[in-house]
Order: structure tokens, then sequence, then C-alpha cells
């Protein structure tokens, strides 16, 4: 299919997920994507992270729908699979809890009648990895935080400026997420 290409799979925290509200579509067709801007500046439409699977349950009332909490160093991501993403509701249903995942899938979020936005991942594929995994995806992660942030401070993109004047954030709030991040490392070795 010539110009098809998939987007590219960020790397974004928990908190730094959980904080974001703003959305986007690049056209007025139904199918374009959803795009989920963070406070940093990150414009996510797929996301990949890596965690501990520390819950799962079968919330599907005709058919298995799966829910999982993934956990990373700053808080925990809402996963979800169901009949439209067969292998990662599999892998959900005969998995062993706590366990290193990888996770790449699309954010979606929800607007509740109080105006709070909820963000979870429509898992598109689940992997079991190894701590190493894990701790190169925060490191990586980090990095990636950080570059964002000074994106923010300096508005060097559109999305930066965006997300600055949106959130209107005090960034030292996420080099202290990544701060800790970090932290997390030096006390599993």
């Amino acid at each position: 299919m010539p110009g098809f290409f998939r987007e590219p799979a960020r790397r974004v925290f928990a908190k730094e997920l959980k904080d974001s509200n703003l959305t986007s579509k690049d056209e007025n067709d139904q199918y374009a994507p959803q795009y989920l801007l963070t406070p940093t500046g990150a414009n996510v439409n797929r996301i990949f992270i890596v965690g501990t699977l520390i819950e799962k349950e079968d919330i599907g009332s005709d058919s298995e729908y799966w829910r999982g909490r993934v956990s990373d160093p700053t808080g925990s991501f809402l996963i979800y699979a169901g009949q439209y993403q067969p292998e990662a509701a599999q892998f959900l249903a005969e998995c062993e809890i706590p366990a290193f995942v990888a996770v790449i899938g699309k954010t979606s979020t929800y607007t509740t009648d109080d105006g709070n936005v909820l963000t979870s991942i429509r898992s598109e594929s689940i992997q079991q990895v190894d701590e190493l995994t894990r701790n190169l995806w925060v490191l990586d992660t980090a990095k990636q935080t950080l570059e964002r942030i000074r994106a923010v401070e300096a508005q060097e993109d559109p999305n930066s400026k965006l997300a600055k004047e949106h959130y209107s954030i005090d960034t030292e709030i996420y080099r202290e997420m990544v701060k800790k991040s970090l932290e997390t490392l030096k006390d599993n070795t």
C-alpha cells in the first residue's frame, strides 16, 4: 500500500501519560489517528512501555476482554486487550504475575462526566522481557524525557510550544520524576 507508514512508538513514563489530557486529530477523517500531547511535548499515537505487570483481570462480559496494570518507577499504566488484539489478550490470559513485560499499543483517552481525562493503552503487542530490558527502557525513556523537557523550556518546536502553553507546568516536576526513576535503577543493583 503506497504511502502507508506505522506511527513510531514513543517512550513516556506512566506519570507523564497520566498527566496528559490534550488530544488532537490531524484531519477531520474519522479514521485519522488520534494524538495525545504530553506535558513534555511528546505527540503520542503509539506508545512503547516496559514495566512490571502487577494486575490482570478478564473484565469482558460476552467475550474475553483483559485489563492489566503495568508499573514503572513513576506509577502505572492501564492496558487493555480483547478480540481485536488476540495475541495480546492471549498473553494476558496465560501470563503469571508479577512479570516484566514490554507493551506496544495505542493511547486511548476517556473523559469522565466531571471533566477528568483518563488515559490507557490498547495493546497491540505484549511480551515477557527480563529485568535488564526494563532497566534499559527506563534509561532510554529518561533520556528522551530530558530532551523533551529541554525542548519545552526552549520552545523549540510547535509541540513544545503547545505543551508549555496548554499545561503551563513547572518542568522541574518532570526532571525530578526522571531523577527518581534513575535512582530506582541504583536501588536494584
